[in-house]
């Protein structure tokens, strides 16, 4: 089978050579790239003729899927698929797999700093530092005592909701399930609204789809504390990101930690989030770190060698 990694993995050359070797040693072509596609035309052809494509965070639309005409098996080295044409894969009966799991730790870490950033003014304070300012006014508040809220608990969710229980936080959360191992921990569960309204920092933790997007509306970001810190490291779609900016500037909310937007970075400059006050923003960072990228690396390799064993793992499609 041809095998082809269309996009790098951000693993050093030893880990992908250590991880493709059973491909070669097996037979299989196996062709891997080290920079992004320039555009459309350039991702068909490096599908040209490939059985199995490898694939991460960058969009692959419909006409890719159909120019990949031996195309059997879509590895995605991400956990959300919403950047994936999935209907034209359905339509050809193309197997799509994720990386789920692989930036649980990865992301939950950056949500936790991202919290204690908002809160004591990191941004500001670095400013300070640099142009000859003091400490004055830049204290902020402790994450310990706080009430956090969780949207959205899966992996991620119950991930960060542990770090901020061991600060000493109170947390209550929103899914659409209930887990008994998260009520064992003190885990409140309750509606959204109540989530929303009684919480002094919020983190949204939901993937990205029909029933999502635009959950976080300009009514619901109008029930939000006025002190609140609000954390997206899910997804930009999820929220009105022009509403939120202008609660930002209206002092309706207290600060906003954003690594995430209705676009994949670079941002326009025209882009509401990156004028409001109060804000501290990443450019889509939250599932890079070392270790993550191994772990993911290691995950897709081994989504395709079980799809070649014929038992296939991690099958979202």
């Amino acid at each position: 089978m041809k095998i082809a990694l269309i996009e790098p993995l951000n693993v050093k050359k030893e880990v992908l050579d250590r991880l493709s070797k059973r491909l070669k040693d097996e037979g299989h072509e196996f062709v891997s790239y080290d920079s992004l596609s320039k555009d459309t035309e350039e991702q068909k052809a490096r599908v040209k003729d490939c059985d199995i494509v490898m694939i991460a965070n960058h969009p692959f639309p419909k006409e890719t899927v159909e120019a990949a005409e031996n195309l059997k098996m879509l590895d995605v080295a991400f956990t959300g698929i919403d950047h994936v044409a999935l209907d034209a894969c359905r339509e050809k009966g193309v197997m799509v797999c994720n990386a789920a799991g692989y930036s649980t730790q990865t992301v939950a870490e950056l949500i936790i700093g991202m919290a204690v950033a908002g809160l004591r003014n990191l941004g500001r304070a670095d400013r300070a530092v640099r142009e000859g300012g003091t400490a004055a006014g830049l204290g902020g508040r402790e994450i310990h005592g706080k009430t956090v809220g969780i949207i959205g608990l899966g992996a991620i969710g119950m991930a960060c909701a542990k770090l901020f229980l061991a600060f000493g936080a109170n947390v209550i959360a929103y899914n659409r399930s209930e887990k008994e191992e998260a009520k064992q921990l003190g885990i409140v569960y309750k509606s959204l609204d109540e989530v929303l309204s009684q919480s002094d920092i919020i983190s949204l933790n939901l993937p990205n789809n029909a029933e999502t997007k635009g959950l976080i509306s300009k009514e619901k970001i109008a029930l939000m504390k006025d002190t609140a810190v609000f954390i997206n490291c899910a997804r930009g779609p999820i929220v009105d990101n022009a509403a939120l900016a202008e609660a930002l500037n209206r002092d309706e909310l207290g600060f906003a930690c954003i690594d995430v937007y209705d676009m994949e970075p670079p941002i326009p400059q025209d882009y509401p989030l990156l004028h409001a006050k109060n804000t501290f923003l990443t450019p889509h960072q939250g599932f890079i770190s070392e270790e993550a990228m191994e772990r993911r690396a290691e995950i897709v390799f081994d989504n395709v060698y079980s799809f070649l064993d014929g038992n296939p793992k991690n099958i979202c499609r």
